[in-house]
């Protein structure tokens, strides 16, 4: 997969190279990543971006051609072009595994109070928001999104099985994970880990995955489809919370 990030600070993505994960995938071709800085692109000898707003308001909104001038500097039939929004759709695993199915993603970082309106409904294909607050600029989200989706691209993990069970994956929070030693603090490991009973494990796995979620993130389990044994654990634990 390649990445196109469009931003005004090109720099503030260096980091990316030197993170094990995904500097790996970048070093192994998995994924690639290319920084385009928009100021590149302005037709004003002081390379600004930006302007006031008709209508008047605070602050100053991106210009558009130099917007337009670097999606096409790097568009082509394959590209999604996404603008990381705090009006947009909010991140989860289901939205980072259909990504991470693309070949080309053209990030659009915004900056000061937006980007002119024309680029959103005209050359964006989804905007994206990382939670319902703001930033300073869209390249932190970026960076959250490009962490998320390269992880799912098989051959950046050493083994691609190991997000599978993790939290959101598959709707459900993840179970609880324990490693050595088998006690600490006085504090000891479930037994059923323990006793190589792989059928018990897994059992065990799921209802302390119903478990957690219901604990901590009640609201994710309105938008489940259960399975019959996944309803009956989880009216068993209701019965046992209240």
């Amino acid at each position: 997969m390649k990445f196109d990030i469009l931003t005004i600070f090109p720099e503030f993505f260096q980091i990316l190279d030197e993170f094990s994960i995904i500097g790996r995938a970048i070093e192994e071709n998995i994924i690639q990543i290319n920084n385009v800085n928009i100021r590149d692109f302005s037709n004003d000898k002081h390379k600004r971006v930006d302007d006031y707003p008709f209508g008047g308001g605070p602050g100053m909104i991106m210009k558009p051609e130099p917007i337009f001038e670097a999606i096409n500097s790097v568009k082509n039939e394959n590209s999604k072009v996404i603008y990381l929004s705090p009006q947009g759709k909010k991140l989860n695993q289901k939205m980072a595994n259909s990504l991470s199915k693309e070949s080309h993603l053209i990030l659009l970082c915004g900056h000061y109070e937006g980007i002119d309106n024309r680029i959103i409904e005209n050359f964006v294909d989804e905007e994206i928001s990382i939670g319902d607050y703001v930033l300073t600029g869209g390249e932190i989200p970026a960076l959250v999104l490009i962490d998320c989706i390269t992880r799912l691209i098989p051959g950046t993990l050493k083994s691609d099985e190991s997000f599978i069970d993790e939290s959101h994956y598959n709707e459900w929070l993840e179970y609880p994970q324990y490693t050595r030693p088998r006690e600490f603090n006085g504090l000891k490991v479930p037994d059923v880990l323990l006793e190589g009973n792989h059928r018990k494990i897994n059992e065990w796995r799921k209802y302390q995955s119903i478990k957690t979620t219901l604990e901590k993130r009640p609201d994710l389990i309105e938008n489940i489809e259960f399975t019959k044994e996944e309803e009956a654990i989880l009216k068993a634990l209701r019965v046992d919370m209240n």
